[in-house]
């Protein structure tokens, strides 16, 4: 599998020019095309035998739309190929400030969680940094968007099929090339991590200098609970969550925030609700509520939406910062990893 140049930065592609005997500017050519997603023959600005020699040693977009869904509500789910054939998903959403991207950061999962489709078949591979650009690169290209601030794509959420701080190095590295000025220039303010809790890769994020919003799924206030749905719960309690995140808070001066998938029958009784106000009150987080999009081999069932208000109240009457995620995409295989298992079946 070639390497994407989507995985270097704009210095990297510059020595990397230089050592071709090119000029430098070259690589800001480069660069700057990469990113409003052109393949290396449509960079006309080059010599067509550098095209040539970059086509021969290097892909220029490792990540291809391959199928699009389009909600009623104007949601589209993507189903992105890679070079090595390995599916992935991403889901666009359209708000006020505009597009919001929800990418993938491996191919698969480790985390088997209860509720979630992706980790169906384990963890396959890790997505490389430029394979998590690529999804923002090909859904800003879709709509017409440009880099810097005539991009479309406004916000990111690291929230698709994968745990980002189980790739933790490549995670760090997108983030970085996702920022960089001279291309789509996406500030980590405008960016959310979505972890299961790994709390030592937490305690390491505190430490990256950036601002990004971390979001811890949670799930259940009671550690054996909270193990029955997520399996990662076994290794860490949710004390030790609540202390990473605290951490989080002094180093970014960022409130962070839970999201809680409602799962009827399962956590959403008022107990619940007691216990995660004694656990969370008073502390600079929000809490997120999810009502489950149902997965057909997990059996698990969501509340109805009157339910989830409901849970929600009681939260916001015991002091909490609370809402109901708005429902998005669930006529399109919403939930991580759906698309992905129908068309591979389809295929087979």
């Amino acid at each position: 599998m070639k390497q994407s140049l989507l995985d270097f930065s704009k210095r990297e592609i510059e020595e990397l020019m230089l050592e071709k005997n090119q000029k430098s500017f070259r690589g800001g050519q480069v660069y700057r095309a990469l990113h409003l997603g052109c393949d290396f023959s449509e960079i006309t600005t080059l010599p067509l035998s550098l095209r040539q020699e970059l086509n021969d040693t290097f892909v220029a977009q490792p990540v291809k739309i391959i199928e699009k869904l389009v909600s009623i509500d104007g949601t589209q789910k993507f189903l992105f190929s890679l070079q090595d054939d390995n599916l992935i998903e991403g889901v666009l959403m359209k708000y006020k400030y505009g597009y919001t991207l929800c990418i993938s950061t491996q191919v698969g999962c480790r985390m088997n969680c209860a509720f979630c489709a992706s980790g169906l078949e384990g963890l396959i591979r890790n997505l490389t940094p430029g394979e998590m650009l690529g999804q923002v690169v090909c859904a800003n290209k879709l709509l017409g968007g440009g880099l810097g601030d005539e991009r479309k794509i406004t916000n990111v959420v690291l929230m698709g099929s994968g745990e980002p701080l189980d790739n933790y190095d490549n995670t760090v590295t997108f983030l970085r090339l996702l920022s960089a000025e001279g291309g789509l220039n996406i500030s980590t303010r405008n960016v959310s991590l979505s972890t299961s809790g790994l709390v030592p890769k937490m305690y390491d994020l505190a430490n990256e200098n950036f601002s990004l919003n971390l979001t811890v799924s949670l799930h259940s206030p009671f550690d054996e609970e909270r193990q029955k749905i997520m399996p990662v719960a076994k290794k860490y309690k949710i004390q030790e969550i609540l202390s990473a995140c605290e951490n989080y808070f002094e180093k970014t001066g960022r409130r962070y925030i839970f999201e809680y998938v409602l799962i009827s029958g399962n956590n959403d009784g008022v107990r619940h609700a007691n216990e995660l106000i004694k656990l969370l009150k008073g502390k600079p987080c929000h809490v997120n509520l999810i009502r489950l999009n149902q997965v057909k081999e997990k059996d698990l069932i969501s509340v109805t939406d009157k339910e989830a208000y409901r849970f929600s109240a009681l939260l916001e009457k015991g002091g909490l910062s609370c809402s109901v995620r708005r429902r998005m995409g669930s006529d399109i295989d919403g939930a991580c990893g759906q698309l992905r298992r129908r068309y591979l079946k389809e295929q087979n």
